[in-house]
């Protein structure tokens, strides 16, 4: 009778269980989660020069939303940049291959200035994935297209 009554309350936690479940409803499957990613852009210069930097922080739906309106998903920030006064920005994003990306230029022309030696880095996960130099202006990316 004992093992009956251990069964029988075994029975009841189970089925308690599984409608306690059924009334809170359906758990979402994290395998169709997108997995995010940390990004960190960082923009500098060897000379004090104020630039131009376009970015990707928010990754569109898909490409079709983003070539309607390109700036809508590249916002642009305009900073002093130097030796030792880098530019840097953090984002997430769940697609970093096709939507990571910085560039800068120069803001506005100053013949006086002609190479102001800029650098960029870009980090997914801190692992560094993108880096370039250049005199007029930069651009890290991963984008296939």
């Amino acid at each position: 009778m004992r093992n009956t009554a251990t069964r029988v309350s075994t029975v009841a936690a189970v089925v308690g269980a599984a409608m306690t479940a059924a009334l809170l409803g359906p758990v979402p499957a994290h395998a169709d989660d997108p997995v995010l990613h940390h990004v960190k852009y960082t923009v500098g210069a060897s000379q004090p020069i104020n630039a131009e930097i376009y970015y990707r922080d928010t990754q569109p739906p898909n490409f079709g939303e983003y070539s309607h309106n390109p700036y809508q998903y590249s916002p642009k920030a305009v900073a002093e940049l130097g030796p030792g006064k880098p530019w840097v920005l953090e984002a997430t994003l769940a697609d970093p291959q096709d939507w990571a990306m910085v560039v800068a230029t120069k803001n506005g022309h100053d013949p006086e200035l002609a190479a102001p030696g800029f650098v960029c880095e870009l980090r997914v996960d801190d692992i560094v994935v993108a880096t370039d130099s250049g005199t007029k202006g930069v651009l890290c990316s991963l984008r296939t297209w």
